[in-house]
């Protein structure tokens, strides 16, 4: 069996110094920002920023439900943590899953009336934390285009399009 060649470091396209730059932001952006959203969460609502999340999405559906696999996709995570948390959240009286009528292959996260109540005590705390953090730091062209740019570089999988 052939072993894979070994690539050529003189043939990688190495990143220009503006183009670095761009990079480095954006990764200080995924990794640094959500721990600075999280903490708020855990400190004033007892919530991770992906508990949040889901019980946030859930909320502003139609009618309060969400199917499984839109809820992981929305909340960044993979169907079997969202199931863990979703698991945890029916436990606590704040969600109810039950089949998809329109397609029994689906399952529908429900959002129960103590769920939403506790989505909207921890909202308050969410939004101050963006507020402050992403939203009040940039200016109006900087927000447009932040838009633009997560619009060129979202990733969505073609069943949820």
């Amino acid at each position: 069996m052939a072993t894979p060649a070994t690539p050529d470091p003189d043939d990688a396209l190495w990143l220009t110094s503006s183009e670095k730059e761009a990079w480095t932001g954006l990764v200080s952006l995924v990794l640094l920002l959500p721990g600075r959203l999280e903490s708020p969460l855990q400190h004033e609502a007892g919530l991770t920023l992906f508990e949040y999340l889901t019980l946030s999405h859930i909320s502003e559906a139609p009618e309060r439900r969400l199917r499984m696999s839109e809820l992981a996709y929305l909340a960044n995570g993979s169907l079997s943590r969202l199931s863990n948390v979703v698991k945890r959240f029916e436990q606590r009286g704040w969600v109810k899953r039950s089949p998809d009528p329109a397609d029994g292959r689906y399952t529908l996260a429900a959002l129960t009336d103590a769920g939403y109540d506790v989505v909207v005590a921890a909202a308050p705390t969410h939004v101050r934390s963006v507020r402050e953090l992403v939203i009040d730091p940039l200016t109006e062209d900087d927000r447009r285009a932040l838009a633009r740019i997560a619009a060129k570089l979202r990733t969505r999988p073609a069943d949820l399009a």
